[in-house]
């Protein structure tokens, strides 16, 4: 899993287009080994974060929990004190 891609289900307020379009875009650079495409993939490229978007925020949609929504600021409160506890502050 790449670690650059953070848990985008279950948080109030939902997953903004920009941050699915983020994830997606880490994805397919994960996949593809490259950060940037050449000129010869861009195309294809383009289209795989389009469609892995556009998959995402469909299953965004759907999900269906019992679970409270998630606070963006507590979770990221947590992540900082699992980082400081790992790697000292």
């Amino acid at each position: 899993m790449c670690r650059n891609i953070r848990p985008l289900a279950n948080f109030e307020p939902p997953a903004a287009d920009d941050e699915i379009q983020a994830a997606a875009l880490q994805y397919v650079r994960k996949i593809s080994g490259t950060v940037k495409p050449s000129r010869a993939n861009a195309e294809v490229f383009e289209q795989a974060v389009a469609e892995v978007a556009a998959a995402s925020a469909r299953l965004l949609d759907a999900l269906v929990t019992t679970a409270p929504p998630k606070d963006r600021e507590t979770e990221a409160a947590k992540a900082r004190a699992r980082s400081a506890a790992r790697y000292g502050s």
